[in-house]
């Protein structure tokens, strides 16, 4: 049993979640959370909207003890690259990728 929620589409790209989705690898649903208020990245905030919510789902849908939980897994996978072009010297123009990411986050039941 575990319980899973996801976040798409979000503006950050995938390389700079997947730092905090490391820092929160392996602990406890509560430290991961305190964790996360304390990151000062951009990816923190959505990422502990997201733990909250895997951890409501596991709780409410499979019934499972909220104290228990940890984050079996979390992982940003490359979402559509939005194109963008920046003007340069001479007539130029420089291509700009703004990246999105597809956020996971697991939480099972110790």
């Amino acid at each position: 049993m575990e319980g899973k929620a996801t976040l798409r589409y979000i503006r950050i790209s995938p390389r700079k979640v997947g730092i905090v989705c490391d820092q929160i690898r392996g602990k406890s649903v509560a430290q991961a959370g305190a964790i996360l208020a304390l990151i000062p990245k951009a990816a923190a905030e959505p990422l502990a909207k997201l733990v909250k919510s895997a951890a409501a789902n596991a709780e409410n849908n499979h019934g499972m003890d909220p104290e228990k939980l940890y984050v079996a897994e979390t992982y940003a996978t490359p979402g559509p690259i939005i194109k963008r072009f920046m003007p340069r010297a001479k007539g130029r123009a420089y291509r700009i990728n703004k990246r999105t990411s597809h956020v996971t986050v697991v939480v099972k039941e110790r």
